[in-house]
């Protein structure tokens, strides 16, 4: 049978995730204490209809596009880094599902508000067996495995015909175990654990060549026509990201606005913070480079969008300026809260007060190996300067 739904534009489903930022901010302390975000919060996120964003429109969900991801993830950032990057990367691993046959996308989206968390590292080998594969190894740095139904792995297929492949598959949670190894000082919330599979069985239609994946070629009929699943992963991965970083900046900046009628300047003849024109600078950099962020996301998000509507094709250097802009507004947006924390004095070091935590996060966004800002402008410039790209994640 097949579904159907009202799709909410995105002003709708931005102006749903605003009205969530209370809740997630009166949650996120206890998700950073606890390293997993919390389950009134989850709810919140599925009732508001976040984790249908990238989900078929036959099984209800809403095909957003990713300009959409963007603005709606830069509100949940607002309110709390963790929460909005598990949000994140549950539709990256979404749309990659719907890069798989038919039959497997009515067994993984049969469960309502399904979410599907993944990674895109090869730290697991496969093996051929009667009907399928059996996959054997670990992997680590698993965003939201804990609130999961489905994981999407990688592994590399050995012992078939010809040379070692990676493989991606669709495995229930359920099948692997979890490892509670999270414990970070970034990004505490998202609960962000290792899971291990012992010798479990994939069936044939669930698991695909990752080059083929990469490049965009879908094994599904139905989504073949469909515009948000026509462009190749690591552009749409790249704009599913960026929407966390911008949020946890718009946070930094409005919490030290909150903050700052109540401020001194401490040994300084400054009764108010606000009358100082250091203060005045500080705020408006920070401010710009949060615009800044801004352009690169939606130039990013236009791209990805632009294109799949078009059914066109991706140059080389489109795909390298996809990673840049996304390694772009990383590191305006931890520029930005770098300039508003510094500018925060010594009782924003206390636990309660919101921008010590937005530092942390924005930091180990930045440390992400997809993400980081060197990695991406490097790839950028290699390709500008008539290289072959030296990664296959591109």
């Amino acid at each position: 049978m097949v579904l159907t739904t009202d799709v909410p534009t995105r002003e709708q489903l931005v102006r749903r995730a605003a009205e969530l930022v209370p809740l997630l901010r009166k949650n996120a302390a206890w998700a950073e204490e606890n390293r997993r975000i919390h389950e009134e919060s989850i709810e919140a996120l599925a009732d508001a209809g976040i984790f249908k964003l990238r989900v078929p429109v036959r099984y209800g969900g809403y095909e957003s596009d990713t300009r959409t991801l963007v603005d709606v993830a830069s509100e949940l950032g607002r309110a709390d880094g963790s929460t909005s990057w598990v949000a994140s990367v549950y539709w990256i691993p979404t749309w990659m599902t719907c890069m798989f046959p038919d039959e497997v996308q009515d067994e993984v989206f049969s469960t309502p508000d399904v979410r599907v968390c993944g990674t895109l590292s090869p730290t697991a080998m496969a093996a051929p067996v009667d009907g399928g594969i059996v996959v054997n190894g670990k992997w680590g740095f698993i965003s939201g495995a804990l609130h999961s139904h489905w994981q999407v792995v990688v592994a590399v297929l050995v012992g078939g015909e010809g040379e070692p492949l990676p493989i991606i598959a669709v495995v229930p949670i359920s099948d692997l175990q979890v490892v509670d190894d999270w414990h970070t000082s970034g990004l505490k919330g998202t609960g962000s654990v290792s899971t291990i599979a012992q010798d479990v069985f994939v069936p044939a239609e669930r698991w695909l060549p990752l080059p083929a994946v990469l490049q965009g070629q879908s094994a599904s009929p139905a989504n073949a026509g469909r515009p948000i699943y026509r462009a190749p992963l690591l552009p749409v991965a790249s704009a599913s990201s960026v929407g966390t970083t911008i949020g946890l900046a718009k946070g930094a900046l409005e919490t030290f606005l909150e903050r700052l009628p109540e401020r001194k300047i401490t040994y300084t003849a400054y009764s108010s913070q606000a009358e100082a024109p250091l203060t005045h600078l500080q705020v408006a950099d920070a401010a710009m480079k949060i615009d800044e962020a801004e352009f690169h996301a939606h130039r990013l998000a236009a791209l990805v969008d632009g294109k799949g509507a078009e059914g066109a094709s991706w140059t080389l250097e489109e795909r390298a300026r996809a990673r840049a802009d996304m390694g772009a507004v990383c590191r305006l947006a931890k520029e930005a809260v770098d300039v508003l924390n510094t500018a925060s004095g010594g009782s924003s070091i206390y636990s309660h007060v919101p921008i010590q935590r937005i530092a942390r996060d924005i930091q180990a966004v930045n440390l992400h190996a997809l993400m980081h800002p060197d990695t991406n402008a490097e790839l950028y410039g290699r390709i500008l300067c008539g290289l072959e790209p030296n990664t296959l994640y591109i």
